[in-house]
C-alpha cells in the first residue's frame, strides 16, 4: 500500500493557523500544538463574547437612562412604561444617546412619559 503524506495541504493549514496566532506570546505563536489549543480557545471566547457584547451594551444603556430619569424625578421602569404607552418609537440606545447629547429632548420625552402615566 502507498504511504500518503499530506505535505502541501498540511503546510497550508499550519500556515493559516500560525498567521492567526501572530502576536500571541511565547510558544502560543511558535509551537504547533500550543497554537492549535490557543486558537480553539480564542475562537470559543470570541463566539461567546460577540453575544455578550450585546448584553453589556444594553446594560450600559439602561444604567444611563436610569441615572438620567432619576435626575428628572421618575424611575427607569416608570419611564419605559410611559415611553411605550405614549408610542415613542425610540430604543434604549437612542434614549441613552439623547440623555447624554441632547438633554432638552430627553426632558421633553420624560415629561411626555410622566403625562401618560398620570
Amino acid at each position: 500500500m502507498v504511504r500518503v503524506t499530506y505535505g502541501a495541504p498540511r503546510a497550508r493549514k499550519k500556515t493559516r493557523y500560525f498567521k492567526q496566532a501572530r502576536g500571541f506570546r511565547g510558544g502560543r505563536s511558535k509551537l504547533w500544538r500550543t497554537v492549535r489549543e490557543t486558537l480553539l480557545r480564542a475562537w470559543a471566547f470570541s463566539y461567546r463574547d460577540r453575544r455578550q457584547k450585546k448584553r453589556h451594551f444594553r446594560r450600559l444603556w439602561i444604567i444611563r437612562i436610569n441615572a438620567a430619569t432619576r435626575m428628572r424625578g421618575i424611575t427607569y421602569s416608570q419611564f419605559m412604561n410611559g415611553v411605550k404607552r405614549s408610542g415613542i418609537g425610540l430604543n434604549r440606545k437612542q434614549l441613552s444617546e439623547l440623555a447624554i447629547h441632547d438633554p432638552a429632548a430627553f426632558d421633553a420625552i420624560c415629561e411626555e412619559a410622566k403625562s401618560v402615566l398620570a
